[in-house]
């Protein structure tokens, strides 16, 4: 998963294609609990770019699009936000997959 080095390159890749950004930070408990699943949906879900924001070196991004809580998830197509996956809850691969799945419809 690539990870988010500035806001000049957040702005390009949610501007270019599809992009999923995943929010996170190191001391997350509840991050790392699905930091192994990721490679795995990452592999299924190939026609997205998939991209780690630490949420401690992006707080103003953060706070800019309501992402209060971590793990969460903010899918774009082409510069348009097709949806997002937000809360402070646990997430599980069922439910980040089926977010995904979601983003189609």
């Amino acid at each position: 998963m690539k990870k988010l080095e500035n806001i000049e390159q957040f702005e390009t890749l949610k501007n270019e294609g599809k992009t999923i950004f995943m929010f996170s930070a190191d001391w997350c408990p509840d991050c790392r609990v699905i930091e192994p699943i990721l490679p795995g949906i990452e592999a299924d879900f190939p026609e997205y770019t998939f991209v780690y924001v630490d949420r401690d070196d992006f707080i103003d991004l953060c706070q800019e699009m309501d992402i209060f809580g971590i793990p969460s998830f903010v899918a774009y197509h082409n510069g348009e936000e097709a949806g997002r996956f937000v809360s402070k809850n646990r997430k599980t691969q069922e439910e980040i997959e089926g977010f995904i799945n979601d983003l189609a419809q």
